[in-house]
């Protein structure tokens, strides 16, 4: 589909597409949208977020949401939940606390340096009139140091402690940062988000997008984007979230682009992404922000004592894998989406982007299953698969 065409069908309208399956392409007033995130609602309302503008690393980029209300096959219309003029804000985490107060996350960094990007924490509330009407609070920056950059949703640890995960993008002295040295962290606040420490992972140059799963009995695995583009790792914390072993590979692909996982109601692990890696592909780009246009003397970091960042590996298909073992491997992998995935331009407006990236899971209580992700990044596309899709094969067990 053309720009044009994928704006037509912008309508929030979900559509059966197959048995089982029905699609919609998320209202939005912006020409880039990306960086979807599904959180459930008190009442069983969806709600999904993301970022929109002109062009990643603008300043006109901005936080938006819309809420899917119980029951309904209609989105409800676009909100703005964020608006610094001086910052470009991006990858929206939503939160309910243990309290039931509700809670954005997102970063905000001045153009494409990612190195001095600021966390931001607002409250949100929701008009009792109108439950497809959301506003965000006034906010502020957490007390983390610059450069932590956040995407998979917040843990409350046995003890109440709210643990974030974070990857650090590191700066070398006098250097353009480009990805080189980034590694995951956690931002551990004990005092219901009013202060907050950060505590690294041993071991996590390149693994970043830190996506915690509670296995049970205090036992977490956490599923990594890699910018080697290599293959998705994984972590394991046996006590709760406290330490974290060092990530290592599992079999599924990656390609410098975001990967979300769940553990679904059986049991089993899911990870949506896109299974392919450098190996599988030449198309490269230079950076992530090589579009913005700003001049910059200062050179790319240098790799020593880091690694070698790739960039442009496309984002396609998008393919949902499940894993019987906790997260270790990922014998069944099932397809949702297929494309060329093209994504050496970030341009939303003129064809050339091809993704279909950054996508995020949720499953009901009934089992239904919700994926929402980045479409050529023109639009957010959710899709909405019931239980069926989701039977054991013979011989898979949860």
């Amino acid at each position: 589909m053309q720009p044009v065409e994928i704006a037509e069908r912008m309508t929030g309208r979900l559509t059966e597409t197959a048995p089982g399956r029905a699609e919609a392409f998320l209202p939005s007033p912006k020409v880039q949208n990306h960086a979807a995130f599904l959180a459930p609602l008190p009442g069983g309302d969806l709600l999904c977020a993301w970022f929109g503008g002109t062009l990643e690393g603008k300043s006109d980029i901005s936080i938006h949401a819309a809420i899917l209300p119980k029951g309904s096959d209609q989105w409800g219309a676009p909100q703005l939940l964020s608006h610094d003029p001086a910052r470009s804000e991006q990858n929206p985490v939503i939160f309910t606390a243990p309290d039931g107060g509700l809670w954005l996350f997102h970063t905000a960094q001045p153009s494409g340096n990612q190195d001095e990007c600021l966390i931001r924490m607002a409250p949100l509330t929701r008009d009792p009139a109108d439950p497809t009407v959301i506003a965000s609070g006034e906010g502020r920056f957490l007390d983390l140091p610059r450069g932590c950059f956040i995407r998979a949703p917040l843990v409350v640890r046995d003890d109440g402690a709210w643990l974030l995960p974070i990857f650090r993008c590191v700066t070398r002295p006098g250097q353009i940062w480009n990805g080189s040295h980034d590694v995951a962290a956690v931002g551990v606040s004990a005092d219901g988000g009013q202060t907050w420490r950060l505590e690294e992972v041993p071991g996590s140059i390149g693994s970043v997008h830190m996506g915690p799963v509670d296995l049970g009995g205090g036992r977490l695995a956490a599923f990594y984007r890699r910018r080697q583009a290599d293959f998705v790792h994984r972590s394991d914390s046996t006590d709760g979230g406290r330490t974290w072993s060092a990530p290592v590979a599992t079999d599924m692909p990656n390609n410098n682009s975001s990967v979300a996982a769940i553990r679904l109601n059986d049991g089993r692990i899911a990870v949506i992404g896109n299974p392919v890696n450098a190996a599988m592909s030449p198309d490269r780009r230079a950076s992530l922000y090589d579009e913005l246009g700003e001049d910059d003397a200062r050179p790319d970091a240098d790799p020593t004592g880091g690694c070698v960042p790739v960039w442009g590996v496309p984002r396609a298909p998008v393919v949902v894998a499940l894993s019987t073992d906790g997260g270790a491997t990922f014998p069944r992998r099932m397809l949702i989406e297929d494309g060329p995935g093209t994504c050496t331009s970030n341009d939303s407006t003129d064809g050339r982007n091809r993704e279909m990236s950054y996508p995020w899971i949720w499953q009901a209580p009934d089992g239904t299953l919700h994926l929402a992700y980045t479409y050529h990044r023109r639009a957010i596309k959710h899709v909405h698969l019931s239980p069926e899709h989701l039977a054991p094969r013979t011989g898979e067990h949860a």
